[in-house]
């Protein structure tokens, strides 16, 4: 009786289980990937690049132009043979010099050869066959910038040639622990950077620092910039089109949409689609671009990212990876120029060349 009773039930308790299997599959069908919570992530397909532009020769030789003044620098001026005419001056911010009866000269961008042919000439007014001793004493106007982990950051004067290893000796050299003697934890190398112009040229300083390859150290020109971070530093940069371009904090487990949300919001016309994810060395990065719409939707899984990573957001009209490669390095070597720079204490950052624009940009260097 019992297992008659059983045999009826049996096709109900399987049909059942099958109800059950079915819901559970339904729920797992339509279940979809949260981009604001702290749900699974994974690593994006990063490849392998290589900045295009090479060391030029003629950077690793002396500038063969003679040093042309500017405003701060000194000079000591005396018309030979004639009493009382030594004097020690300046040039003027408004890159004048005054000297004995003359009227201001511009001087800006002179030599000082140029400007002794040009004070004798206008002397002959007041002195019969007057022969000018002119010589520089004191270079303020050209210089060079010299920040991070160096012993003394600072700006130093461009007063003769100079190559990149020269300014970081100026500057005393790397910063070394108090614990262990080296330099080792305390300079990232391979996020160092030389600015010219607004632009980052293509020198490798751990290849330059670490493995002594000279064909990196170039000669420097006025307001060249160099920066040698913290390998301690703890931060993902989160650039382009968003409303504060800047650096954030990096915290465990940090993914992309998270960074998105601490860059303040995105601007309108961003590209979401070609996010461009910057890892590893400036002068070799690997890059990774990421359609940002689709895990924001729940259609693809959040992305995870490493400290000193650079996020970058194209603005409207950008065109290809290799452009925002170019644009993401860019900015972020800009960005920190002006931040390191303003935090120096520095009075003349416009060299810097900071721009932040997100429109279409040129991939020439």
């Amino acid at each position: 009786m019992l297992h008659r009773s059983l045999r009826m039930k049996f096709p109900a308790l399987i049909a059942c289980c099958l109800a059950l299997l079915n819901a559970c599959a339904l729920m797992k069908k339509q279940e979809k990937f949260d981009a604001r919570s702290s749900g699974p992530t994974t690593d994006a397909a990063f490849t392998q690049t290589k900045r295009q532009e090479p060391i030029h020769p003629e950077w690793l030789k002396p500038s063969p132009k003679p040093y042309a003044l500017g405003p701060g620098d000194k000079l000591e001026i005396e018309i030979i043979g004639e009493t009382g005419t030594r004097t020690d001056t300046f040039v003027t911010p408004d890159s004048k010099l005054y000297y004995d009866l003359l009227p201001g000269i511009d001087v800006m961008g002179k030599p000082a050869t140029q400007l002794r042919v040009e004070m004798e000439k206008m002397l002959t007014r007041y002195y019969k066959q007057p022969q000018v001793s002119l010589t520089l004493r004191e270079v303020v106007s050209q210089r060079v910038w010299v920040l991070g982990r160096v012993n003394a950051p600072g700006i130093y004067p461009l007063n003769r040639p100079m190559r990149v290893l020269d300014a970081v000796t100026q500057a005393g050299g790397l910063f070394a622990s108090s614990f262990t003697g080296t330099t080792e934890e305390l300079a990232d190398l391979s996020h160092s950077f030389l600015i010219r112009g607004g632009k980052m040229l293509p020198v490798d300083f751990q290849k330059l620092i670490r493995e002594g390859d000279l064909t990196q150290n170039i000669y420097l020109e006025p307001d060249d910039f160099i920066y040698l971070p913290s390998s301690m530093t703890n931060e993902v940069y989160v650039l382009g089109a968003v409303t504060a371009p800047r650096p954030v904090g990096f915290m465990n487990e940090m993914n992309l949409i998270t960074a998105l949300g601490r860059g303040l919001g995105i601007q309108p016309g961003a590209d979401l689609s070609h996010v461009t994810i910057v890892r590893g060395s400036l002068t070799a990065p690997k890059i990774a671009t990421v359609d940002a719409r689709d895990i924001i939707q729940g259609k693809a899984t959040n992305v995870r990212l490493e400290p000193g990573d650079i996020v970058y957001i194209p603005g409207p009209g950008s065109m290809s990876p290799g452009g925002f490669l170019h644009d993401a390095v860019n900015t972020f070597t800009r960005l920190v120029a002006a931040n390191e720079g303003n935090a120096a204490g520095a009075l003349h950052a416009s060299p810097i060349g900071l721009n932040l624009n997100i429109g279409p940009t040129s991939s020439t260097h």
